[in-house]
C-alpha cells in the first residue's frame, strides 16, 4: 500500500480532459466503492485510534497522523451499513474535503483506475433522497458506487450556509431582475447549500444535477434568446467533479459557444491542489472558490454580477 499514491501529484494532467482516477475500496462485504484520487492525501493501515467523550456515533475515534489530529469516520456505518469491527486489518483514507482533513475507515483498499467522466453515471432514479450515492460506474463487469461524501460529512458536522450581515443584500436580486443564476452540482446537499447561501441576495436560481444536464439546459435557453444567453442567465456556479461531464469540460463547452461564452463561470469545488488556478485559466472560467464558505461565495457572485452589468 505504501506506493499506491506515490504518483498522485503527477496525475493532474487528467483534469480538464473529462477524465478522473478513482481509488477503489471496500467497506463490509463484496461491494466496491470509489473516491476521486485528487481528494486523497494518503492511504495507510489503520493507526491506533483514541475515542473521546460524546463523539459522533459515526466517528470511530481520532488518530494522530503527521502532527495532526484527525477524526476517523467509519464509512460503512455512516452510510447505513454495519460497523467495521476490526480496525487492525483495516485502512484509513486520509482525504481533504471543504478545507478540512478527515479519515475514512474502510475494510480494504484495492487499486487506482483511470476513467472518463462519460463512464460515470448518476445514481439510479430509485435510489431515493436517502441514498449516499453521487454516481455509479462499471469496472470489471461489476458496479462501483461513488459516495456522496459531502452529504456524509454534512450529516456528521453540518456546514453553516448563513451569510454575514454585511454580505447579505437583497438589492442584488433586484438589479439582476428576472435573470437566473444556474447552480450545477451532482451532490444534492452541495446544490442546496449554495442555494441557501445565495437566497439572502434575492436571486432566482436554476439547478442542474451535473455538467451534462447544465449544458443541455443552457442550450435550450440559448435557443430562446435573440442574442447572448446572458439575457436570461446571469451567472453559472459549477462543481468540478460531476458524472457524464465535469465542470472544466462544461466551462470549455460554454466558452467555445458564441451564444453562451459571455456567461461568467465560477467553479466551486472541494477539490484541492495547485493545479486548480491553472485549469481555471485554461478553460476560461472567471473565478474559482474552494468549498464551502458562504461569505466568499456570495462575495464572488456579487463581484461577477456587478462586472457583468459594467461590461
Amino acid at each position: 500500500m505504501a506506493g499506491i499514491l506515490d504518483s498522485v501529484n503527477q496525475r493532474t494532467q487528467l483534469v480538464g480532459q473529462n477524465r478522473l482516477e478513482l481509488l477503489l475500496f471496500k467497506l463490509v462485504g463484496r461491494q466496491r466503492f470509489g473516491i476521486n484520487v485528487f481528494k486523497v492525501r494518503e492511504v495507510m493501515p489503520c493507526p491506533r485510534l483514541t475515542a473521546f467523550p460524546k463523539q459522533d456515533k459515526f466517528i470511530k475515534g481520532v488518530a494522530h497522523i503527521r502532527g495532526q489530529t484527525i477524526s476517523v469516520i467509519d464509512l460503512s456505518k455512516a452510510t447505513g451499513g454495519p460497523e467495521i469491527q476490526q480496525t487492525e486489518n483495516s485502512f484509513v483514507i486520509i482525504a481533504e474535503y471543504n478545507r478540512s482533513v478527515q479519515g475514512f475507515l474502510v475494510s480494504g483498499v484495492e487499486r487506482i483506475v483511470t476513467l472518463s467522466w462519460k463512464d460515470i453515471m448518476p445514481p439510479p432514479e430509485g435510489a431515493g433522497k436517502s441514498s449516499y450515492l453521487t454516481a455509479v460506474t462499471e469496472i470489471d463487469k461489476e458496479m462501483v458506487s461513488i459516495l456522496d461524501v459531502e452529504k456524509i460529512l454534512n450529516e456528521i458536522s453540518p456546514i453553516s450556509t448563513e451569510l454575514s450581515a454585511g454580505v447579505a443584500d437583497v438589492s442584488v436580486g433586484k438589479e439582476v431582475g428576472d435573470r437566473v443564476i444556474m447552480i450545477a452540482d451532482d451532490s444534492t446537499v452541495a446544490r442546496n447549500q449554495v442555494k441557501r447561501a445565495l437566497e439572502p441576495l434575492g436571486l432566482n436560481m436554476l439547478l442542474a444535477k451535473n455538467g451534462h444536464d447544465a449544458l443541455m439546459q443552457l442550450q435550450d435557453i440559448a435557443a430562446e434568446c435573440q442574442n447572448s444567453i446572458t439575457e436570461k442567465v446571469a451567472l453559472l456556479i459549477s462543481d468540478i467533479e460531476m458524472p457524464e461531464m465535469d465542470g472544466y469540460t462544461l466551462t470549455a463547452e460554454i466558452k467555445q459557444n458564441e451564444r453562451m461564452k459571455d456567461i461568467p463561470v465560477i467553479l466551486h469545488t472541494s477539490l484541492s491542489g495547485v493545479f486548480n488556478n491553472a485549469m481555471v485559466e485554461k478553460v476560461g472560467a472567471e473565478d474559482f472558490i474552494p468549498k464551502f464558505h458562504p461569505d466568499e461565495l456570495a462575495t464572488a457572485v456579487k463581484k461577477w454580477l456587478k462586472h457583468d452589468e459594467i461590461s
